[in-house]
């Protein structure tokens, strides 16, 4: 099959590859529709690794899509061909002790889609168990359904903050998985978010949600405004967003005493962590890695319409213009939140 390959670092390439398709009998055969540009898969097409996962030999990229079933396992029974489904793109070892603990998401062994030494998707097909492919309810595009996937780190990231009814929230970075945070947490139940950013672009993108209060800190300290708006309190929660080891300065500065701290980007650069600041508060402090137990949550939240995330969609391309979509994403225009590739021009 053709595929977007990430031949080594800053080299992609679309042409041929050899790719298992056998189906097992608890498997499907997805014919992949739209498959969305991740900030992950952009990062190892710049830098080649992503903390311990290094590119060492060519891999496809791409693991946030939507398709239609065309081939099921014998012992499948709760999906069938012609559904059209999104994927959970992680499978762990369901015997393992972290998946025994529901964590199945910190399983060493997990296999996810396009992270070293894992192909993704960015192919007209793909083989993956039926436990984690998920069938999307009629009024659920395929656009929406390759959405599922990130939002479903906003969604982990409110589970992790133990939301009650009527918390302020903060959030730091404005990017996708930012929004994706701030739009969850609002459907978690917080009555306010404020989110903070460099870019007018994507903030005006953001301030378009009612609940969601934009920050522009070109122009504004972030903590001044979260201070003044909450009577000089201070957020009940905080979530880091932006994968700045900046972001660190100063962020204990905007939680409330006794409240928490999420943290959701991934830094490559060390951080400076104040952690008298957080002790003096005496902060709890979240983090998060992906997902687990989750995806049907998030997936049902779109559906219910409380969550539309098509106004994120910022561009569409051609599956043979894949590295044209990936070079925009390098370039990082200020108006784009998520980029999306349609495969065989969306026709399946």
């Amino acid at each position: 099959m053709q595929a977007l390959v990430l031949e080594q670092k800053g080299v992609l390439s679309l042409r041929e590859i050899d790719l298992p398709l056998n189906v097992g009998p608890d498997d499907v055969k997805i014919a992949i529709h739209t498959v969305g540009v991740c900030g992950s898969d952009v990062h190892y097409y710049t830098h080649g690794a992503i903390g311990p996962y290094v590119l060492r030999e060519p891999m496809v990229l791409g693991h946030e899509a939507a398709g239609t079933i065309v081939e099921i396992g014998s012992n499948v029974r709760n999906l069938a061909v012609g559904d059209r489904v999104c994927m959970e793109p992680g499978v762990p070892d369901l015997s393992s002790r972290a998946s025994k603990l529901g964590l199945y998401n910190v399983d060493p062994d997990v296999r996810f889609w396009a992270t070293p030494p894992i192909h993704g998707i960015l192919t007209p097909y793909a083989v993956h168990p039926a436990a984690f492919t998920y069938k999307l309810p009629d009024n659920v595009s395929f656009a929406e359904g390759a959405m599922v996937e990130p939002f479903a780190i906003g969604m982990q990231a409110a589970a992790r903050a133990r939301i009650a009814p009527g918390d302020v929230a903060a959030v730091i970075g404005c990017g996708p998985i930012g929004i994706m945070v701030a739009l969850a947490a609002l459907a978690g139940g917080c009555s306010r978010v404020f989110i903070s950013d460099f870019s007018a672009e994507k903030l005006a993108i953001a301030g378009r949600y009612p609940g969601i209060v934009p920050v522009n800190i070109a122009d504004q300290s972030f903590a001044d405004v979260v201070q003044r708006e909450t009577a000089g309190w201070g957020a009940d929660l905080v979530f880091e967003a932006s994968g700045s080891a900046k972001a660190f300065n100063g962020i204990f500065n905007l939680v409330r005493p006794g409240g928490a701290v999420v943290l959701v980007g991934l830094p490559v650069e060390p951080v400076a962590f104040d952690v008298p600041g957080a002790i003096s508060k005496e902060v709890r402090i979240e983090t998060v890695f992906r997902y687990a137990n989750i995806f049907d949550r998030a997936l049902a939240l779109i559906a219910s319409g409380k969550v539309d995330l098509t106004p994120l969609i910022t561009g569409t391309f051609d599956f043979k213009d894949s590295i044209k979509a990936f070079d925009r994403a390098v370039a990082a225009n200020p108006s784009d939140v998520k980029l999306q590739i349609l495969m065989n021009n969306g026709e399946i």
